[in-house]
């Protein structure tokens, strides 16, 4: 992860959260977050905020998975309780969506939590040759 850190906030009307969960610039809520499906942009094309502050991780795959897995889930045992199909429905039913809902949840969670460490002013951990973190 890079050592900088995020520029100094320009006053913007929208939630740095939200601007990121529709996939804007959480500085200015107008730019472009993502460069493609999930690769960020170097910079807004809009402010200039550099994005090498981000580091999302896995963060939004593990919501993904959490969410989307207990969802198809709990509509899955569902329909089965209330409808009893045969197995191909639910494979019929449950595969697509399997592959559906996660592919998208995961670019407004990645943005979503690109907004939360710009708000926040996230930065990567430091610790001193002690052992203390600084």
């Amino acid at each position: 992860m890079s050592t900088k850190q995020p520029e100094a906030r320009a006053p913007t009307s929208e939630h740095p959260v939200r601007s990121g969960f529709t996939g804007h610039c959480p500085r200015c809520g107008k730019g472009k977050l993502f460069d493609g499906y999930l690769e960020l942009a170097k910079t807004c094309t809009h402010c200039g905020l550099d994005n090498d502050y981000v580091d999302a991780a896995d963060g939004p795959a593990v919501f993904v998975v959490l969410f989307a897995g207990f969802l198809i889930v709990l509509m899955a045992l569902l329909v089965e309780i209330y409808y009893m199909p045969p197995y191909w429905v639910h494979a019929a039913l449950w595969a697509p969506l399997a592959i559906i809902i996660p592919l998208g949840m995961l670019r407004p969670l990645k943005g979503a939590l690109v907004g939360v460490q710009y708000k926040n002013s996230a930065k990567e951990a430091r610790f001193d040759k002690d052992g203390t973190k600084s």
